[in-house]
């Protein structure tokens, strides 16, 4: 596993206390490697995470997104009349069941999650809203000069 250390990072920066613990805390929480996964930026402001949930049906899959977190769960549904007519030899392809949470940033929101040759690919896109946007302000310059009473000049050169 890599690791990263952030601290040039916390010495520049101011505000982004926040983002910096997240990192260190999905560093160090030394989360299973299961189901492996990427997680990529399709443009500006939007993204994609792609589970690798091969042997998953639609229906086995679940996704829920709740305030700041994106949570992934997967669960392996046991053949309904309970018998199979095969016996595995060899199981390589896992199917125990699985939880994977995403910490998401403010404003960002679920579009589409697909489900496509085992991968699921959900997209996410970040949508600030026009409040919270930076607006520019315009600088206007003042052209009036201070009144000048008449007679105040000449008392005060005397």
């Amino acid at each position: 596993m890599r690791t990263f250390d952030l601290t040039p990072f916390h010495r520049s920066t101011v505000g982004f206390d926040r983002l910096f613990s997240l990192l260190d805390q999905a560093n160090a929480d030394g989360s299973p490697g299961y189901p492996p996964y990427n997680i990529e930026r399709t443009g500006e402001n939007a993204f994609r995470i792609s589970v690798a949930v091969s042997g998953f049906s639609q229906g086995e899959l679940s996704i829920v997104a709740k305030e700041n977190t994106l949570t992934i769960k997967g669960e392996k549904t046991v053949n309904e009349n309970g018998k199979d007519k095969s016996e595995v030899l060899y199981r390589g392809i896992a199917a125990r069941a699985f939880e994977r949470v995403f910490q998401l940033a403010d404003f960002v929101v679920v579009k589409d999650a697909p489900l496509e040759n085992g991968l699921l690919h959900v997209d996410l896109v970040r949508e600030i809203p026009e409040a919270k946007k930076p607006r520019s302000i315009p600088i206007s310059a003042s052209t009036q000069a201070a009144p000048v009473i008449e007679g105040s000049a000449q008392k005060a050169a005397a």
